[in-house]
C-alpha cells in the first residue's frame, strides 16, 4: 500500500480543551492522552474567545435551555483549540472523552480524570463529519493547516 492509500484513511476531527481543564492545569495531561491513543495533533492554538464567538460556535444549541450557560462558561478564559487525526478519529475521540457527563463516564476515559460537571467537563470533540468540517473552519484558516 503506497502511502497516498494509507493517507486517504486519516479522518480529521476537532476539539476544545475548555476552560475549567486548562485553569485547572489539566491541559498537558489531556494532550498527553490523546496523543498515547494515537491521534497526531495537525494544529493547536490557545485563544480566549468572545461570549459572541462562543455563540456562534455553538449556535446548533441556541434553543437549548443551557445555551446561556455553555456560552458564558466557553468565553470565561483561555482554551485550546486543535485539529487531531486518526483513522476513525470522530469516533475514537468520542470514546476517549468519556461520557458527557463525568459520573457517567467509564475510567480511563478524559473526562472520568479531568471533568468536574456535565458543563465542566474539560473536553468538546466533533460529534460527525460535517461538525467537524464547521468546527475546523471555524477555528482554522486553511493555511494554518499542515
Amino acid at each position: 500500500m503506497d502511502s497516498h492509500t494509507k493517507e486517504s484513511s486519516l479522518q480529521r476531527t476537532f476539539s476544545i480543551v475548555k476552560p475549567d481543564a486548562v485553569r485547572k492545569g489539566h491541559t498537558g495531561g489531556i494532550l498527553a492522552m490523546i496523543e498515547a491513543a494515537g491521534f497526531r495533533i495537525a494544529a493547536i492554538k490557545k485563544l480566549s474567545i468572545s461570549k459572541p464567538q462562543a455563540a456562534g460556535f455553538y449556535a446548533v444549541h441556541a434553543a437549548r435551555p443551557f445555551f446561556e450557560s455553555l456560552t458564558t462558561f466557553m468565553s470565561s478564559g483561555p482554551i485550546y483549540v486543535m485539529v487531531l487525526e486518526k483513522e476513525n478519529a470522530i469516533a475514537d475521540l468520542r470514546k476517549l472523552m468519556g461520557a458527557t457527563n463525568p459520573a457517567n463516564a467509564e475510567e480511563g476515559t478524559i473526562r472520568k480524570k479531568f471533568a468536574g460537571s456535565i458543563e465542566e467537563n474539560s473536553i468538546h470533540g466533533s460529534d460527525a463529519e460535517e461538525t467537524a468540517k464547521f468546527e475546523i473552519g471555524y477555528f482554522f484558516a486553511g493555511y494554518e493547516l499542515e
